[in-house]
C-alpha cells in the first residue's frame, strides 16, 4: 500500500472585513487538527485567506490589489507554512496571485511536507463575467479579476504519488482531468467557493448545486481511477451563502468522507494510491482503448456547431 492520511481542512464563510491574520490563526487550528489526526497532507479551499470578493463590483484597482497576494508567503501568511514544516505536512492552498508584472490569477500551490512549494497551478476555466450585469441576482466577476491560467494542467511527485491541482470551476470540465490522467494522476486536490444558488436561475439551490458538484468530482475520480480531494469554504459571507459539501472521493468514484456543516471542518482519510492501479491499467487502460483519431473536435473547436442538415 501507499497510503497518504488526508486531511481536507473545510474553512466556514470568510467575511469581507476579516482581517489576513484571523483568517490564517484559524488555517493553523484546521492545521493543528490535520497533525493530530496523523495526516501528513492538507488541502485548503480555492481563495483560502479573503473572502469569495469576486463577488464585489470594484473599479479602484487599489481596492481590488487589497485581495491579491504578491508573494507567498507573504509576513501574513508565513506563520501558516510555517506551522506545516514544524508539522511535516503537505499543503495545497488557494490564493489570489498578483504576478511582478501585474497579472493576475486564481491560484493554488503544492508545497512538501519539508515546507518548500514544489507547484503551482493557474486556474483555467474562469466562470461568471467582466462587466456589471444587472440581470444577475448577483455579481460574479472571476473575468474582471483574472486572467485565465497559463500553466496548463501538469503533475507533480510527492510523497510517493503522483499529484494534480485544479480550482473550483475546473471541476466540472472533464478536461481537466484528462489531461492529468494521461500523466497519471493519482491524486488531484482541488478548493472551491461555490454559490448555493445559482445567480442566473434562482431555482438552481443547494440540494442541485451540491448534487452537481458531487457528479463532476465523483465522475472525474472514476473515470481517471485517481482520488480526488474536494473542499469548499463554504457558509453565508456577508449574505451570500456558499455550498459545503467538500469530499474525499476514492478511484473508484466512491464518497470516503463527506463534509456535514457550514463551517470549519475536517475530514481525515488514509488515502491508498495503490487503489488507482486496477481502473488505470483495466477499463482506463488509455494506451489500450483510447481513439484519439476521433477526438479532434475537442482541441480544434471552442465552441459546439450544429452541422447543416
Amino acid at each position: 500500500m501507499r497510503e497518504i492520511v488526508t486531511a481536507a481542512l473545510q474553512m466556514g464563510p470568510i467575511q469581507k472585513a476579516e482581517s489576513r491574520k484571523d483568517v490564517v490563526d484559524r488555517m493553523i487550528a484546521l492545521l493543528d487538527q490535520a497533525k493530530a489526526a496523523g495526516a501528513t497532507l492538507a488541502v485548503f479551499p480555492e481563495l483560502a485567506f479573503t473572502t469569495f470578493f469576486p463577488r464585489w463590483y470594484m473599479e479602484d484597482p487599489a481596492e481590488v490589489d487589497t485581495w491579491f497576494e504578491t508573494e507567498i508567503p507573504s509576513a501574513e501568511t508565513k506563520p501558516l507554512f510555517d506551522r506545516a514544516r514544524e508539522h511535516g505536512i503537505g499543503m495545497y492552498v488557494g490564493y489570489a496571485e498578483k504576478t511582478q508584472d501585474g497579472q493576475q490569477f486564481n491560484t493554488s500551490i503544492l508545497t512538501a511536507p519539508t515546507g518548500e512549494i514544489i507547484g503551482k497551478y493557474r486556474k483555467v476555466h474562469l466562470p461568471g463575467h467582466s462587466e456589471f450585469d444587472t440581470e444577475r441576482d448577483f455579481q460574479h466577476l472571476e473575468k474582471r479579476y483574472f486572467e485565465p491560467g497559463d500553466l496548463g494542467f501538469p503533475v507533480w511527485h510527492s510523497q510517493g504519488g503522483v499529484m494534480g491541482m485544479c480550482i473550483c470551476n475546473d471541476r466540472r470540465w472533464p478536461e481537466t482531468y484528462r489531461v492529468m490522467g494521461l500523466q497519471g494522476v493519482e491524486m488531484v486536490m482541488l478548493g472551491y467557493n461555490t454559490p448555493a444558488v445559482n445567480s442566473q436561475m434562482s431555482s438552481e439551490g443547494p440540494e442541485d448545486r451540491l448534487f452537481h458538484h458531487r457528479l463532476s468530482v465523483q465522475s472525474g475520480a472514476y473515470q481517471n481511477a485517481t482520488w480526488v480531494i474536494a473542499v469548499a469554504k463554504a457558509g453565508d459571507e456577508d449574505g451570500f451563502p456558499l455550498i459545503g459539501g467538500s469530499l474525499i472521493v476514492d478511484p473508484n468514484g466512491k464518497i470516503m468522507a463527506e463534509s456535514k456543516t457550514l463551517g470549519d471542518e475536517i475530514l481525515v482519510h488514509s488515502c491508498d494510491l495503490d487503489l488507482c492501479t486496477f481502473g488505470k491499467e483495466t477499463i482506463f487502460d488509455f494506451a489500450r482503448h483510447r481513439r484519439i483519431e476521433h477526438y479532434g473536435l475537442i482541441t480544434e473547436r471552442t465552441g459546439a456547431e450544429v452541422p447543416p442538415e
